[in-house]
């Protein structure tokens, strides 16, 4: 692999995966929640490069398990950071719809995106170039990135070894199924020997994991309230794991005030948001995404609770503005 090297960080929840390429003009791949910022700065020095080092951040998209870090490594060491067109104009307009942060409920700190990308843009690190895809379904800016002369693809949240990203019909479009059906068909068509996505093991056998994201997608397409019950159990289990778990009294009022519930309860299901909290936790507990521990439900996944104090500061796009949080 010539000088360059790749480094996976599969990481716990709240935080996806990373990648470093280690080059000339070393570049970072996402940057994990925002709570964990300071372990992604001590996990880009153990690997010997300081992050004011980095030539690029480059996100895959805009997901705060993704962009948590980019605050952080921005403001203190002034990294450049790189994303889709798409997503660059939402955030650098403070846009309150960024990243879906308000209508998620997922706390995301300020930042700038410094390089817009298009999809078959190139990002050069030294020894290796790496192609743009523009990759979207899971979000409308979602991006992945190639090595054809390697052969290796970092895939974001487009595919995993077993899984594909959840789909957000009610703000990345309806059609997202079918966005992501193309998008699998094209990157299918790629050389592709080895692969790395936002969640989980890397991916020793990515033609499957294609053929397995294909098969979801298209039982999807024939029954799409399976879609949105991927989606809320998705959401639902990174709100427990955000919040290190609900006491039983407070779910019903925490809920009720979250955009997504509201959306998927009354128009994906037909249900007043009342009607469907029981049917959302009877199936959390069913599918074994959360259990109950003393009258909280807890996620059931590994993951490393975010500080209480990073969390109280409840930061999102419509704030990103003020005094308090700018860059």
């Amino acid at each position: 692999m010539k000088n360059s090297k790749i480094i996976f960080f599969e990481r716990e929840f709240p935080s996806a995966n990373m990648v470093l390429i280690k080059d000339q003009h070393s570049i970072l791949i996402d940057t994990g929640f925002g709570s964990d910022a300071k372990i992604t700065e001590q996990l880009i020095k153990a690997e010997g490069v300081s992050p004011e080092e980095l030539q690029l951040i480059v996100n895959t998209h805009y997901h705060s398990d993704h962009v948590g870090g980019n605050f952080y490594l921005q403001k203190n060491y002034g990294v450049k950071i790189a994303g889709h067109k798409w997503d660059a104009d939402l955030i650098n307009a403070c846009d309150p719809e960024a990243c879906s942060a308000e209508w998620l409920d997922q706390p995301v700190e300020p930042y700038q995106v410094n390089l817009k990308l298009s999809d078959n843009d190139e990002i050069y690190t030294g020894n290796k170039t790496l192609k743009v895809v523009h990759t979207p379904g899971h979000t409308l800016g979602h991006i992945s990135l190639y090595d054809p002369e390697e052969e290796i693809f970092f895939s974001g949240d487009l595919f995993h070894r077993n899984d594909v990203g959840w789909l957000n019909i009610f703000r990345e479009g309806v059609s997202s199924i079918q966005r992501s059906l193309e998008s699998i068909d094209r990157v299918s068509k790629l050389r592709i020997r080895h692969a790395y996505s936002g969640h989980g093991p890397e991916i020793e056998n990515p033609l499957s994991s294609i053929d397995t994201a294909r098969k979801r997608l298209e039982k999807w397409l024939k029954s799409p309230e399976k879609v949105a019950w991927h989606a809320c159990k998705r959401i639902f289990a990174f709100t427990l794991i955000m919040k290190n778990g609900l006491p039983k009294q407070e779910i019903d009022k925490y809920l009720l005030n979250c955009g997504w519930f509201q959306d998927i309860s009354r128009y994906s299901f037909q249900l007043q948001p009342e009607e469907f909290i029981n049917p959302l936790i009877d199936e959390m507990i069913r599918s074994k995404a959360a259990e109950w521990n003393n009258n909280y439900l807890m996620p059931t996944i590994t993951y490393q609770a975010p500080q209480e104090e990073w969390m109280s500061k409840n930061i999102k796009p419509k704030g990103w503005q003020s005094q308090d949080f700018h860059l």
